[in-house]
């Protein structure tokens, strides 16, 4: 074996430790969430020495972090006339919760939020990250109001419907959802259109 090939197969087997720890890591942060997965036991499900999960990833949060990677695939809302785009938003996070299999990994997020600071924070930045810059075309300051209003509602449907699963929740159509959620939505962000416009007018 060359020194080349001998580097080549080192490199595949490390791949093959780290998708084999995440995957692991995945599956223990869906079923008991992030105070109950240990290190330990993530390694056992990877069937590798706990010290190598330490070596690839550092710690839990880290490896947490790394594990729920969350890509929210929002679409661009820069076409979407003003008046669609609280429906656009709603179906879209529709899709995402229920397009998903069950230990889909902002769903898990999510579970681990209600109860862990680290979660919630991660939680906080994914959704800061993603959705103001979506909202930017409506303005930096404005976006980034909106996002704040608007991620809170639609983590309170994330929330209510596929993890409390609140039967008055559980129960509705996406019809329903949406010609329900929407409205509410498009108030918020016209609203916090109206609260800008004032400031602005205040300070002119």
């Amino acid at each position: 074996m060359t020194p080349d090939t001998e580097t080549a197969s080192t490199d595949k087997r490390s791949d093959r430790t780290r998708a084999a720890i995440l995957r692991a890591a995945r599956e223990r942060f869906a079923a008991q969430g992030y105070e109950r997965t240990t290190i330990r036991a993530v390694a056992a499900d990877a069937d590798i020495d706990p010290s190598m999960v330490m070596r690839y990833f550092g710690n839990k949060a880290q490896l947490f972090d790394t594990a729920l990677a969350i890509d929210l695939r929002l679409p661009d809302l820069t076409t979407v006339p003003p008046d669609e785009l609280a429906q656009t938003l709603v179906r879209h996070f529709l899709d995402r919760w229920e397009g998903d299999p069950a230990d889909d990994a902002l769903l898990v997020l999510l579970r681990s939020a209600v109860t862990n600071e680290h979660a919630a924070a991660r939680m906080h930045e994914i959704f800061a990250a993603q959705i103001a810059p979506a909202l930017a075309a409506l303005g930096p300051e404005l976006a980034a109001h909106r996002a704040g209003l608007v991620s809170s509602q639609l983590l309170g449907l994330g929330l209510t419907r596929y993890l409390l699963r609140l039967p008055a929740v559980t129960a509705l159509t996406r019809d329903e959802i949406e010609n329900g959620l929407a409205p509410a939505i498009k108030a918020t962000l016209e609203s916090s259109q109206v609260l800008f416009g004032q400031v602005g007018d205040a300070a002119g």
